[in-house]
């Protein structure tokens, strides 16, 4: 590992979405934004949904990551996400499908509308066009 890398491992219940080297990852955080560049003081944080974009060098990699929990350390990141997929695995119509119903369930707001459940489902349909366009 080169002195301006860290590992970076996105990890889901299903699988390992991605391992490898980076200078720099940004995802989202329930406080903000945040950046990680290499030796960057330990720290565990919540995900909040949103695009994950991994920096090797000159190149970059985007991957939609859906809530979960991310440990920073001096020489490595691990992103532990409910759910993190590559834009090439989102279905766009299915998206905004989702983000049509959650709109709906938001708009009508009745005593069996869950509306963190709805709020969530918006941000997730929203994150997954945004990182297609």
């Amino acid at each position: 590992m080169a002195d301006n890398t860290f590992k970076i491992s996105i990890v889901t219940p299903e699988r390992i979405l991605y391992e490898g080297e980076a200078t720099m990852v940004e995802f989202n955080t329930v406080e903000g934004q945040i950046g990680v560049l290499p030796m960057h003081i330990p720290l565990t944080t919540v995900i909040a949904p949103g695009i994950c974009t991994i920096t090797e060098g000159e190149t970059q990699k985007k991957a939609a990551v859906h809530a979960g929990l991310a440990e920073i350390l001096p020489d490595k990141v691990t992103l532990l996400a409910e759910i993190a997929e590559w834009p090439d695995e989102i279905d766009l119509e299915r998206a905004r499908s989702a983000e049509d119903r959650a709109r709906e369930r938001l708009a009508n707001k009745g005593d069996d509308v869950d509306v963190l459940r709805a709020e969530i489902a918006l941000k997730k349909a929203l994150v997954r066009q945004d990182i297609l366009a």
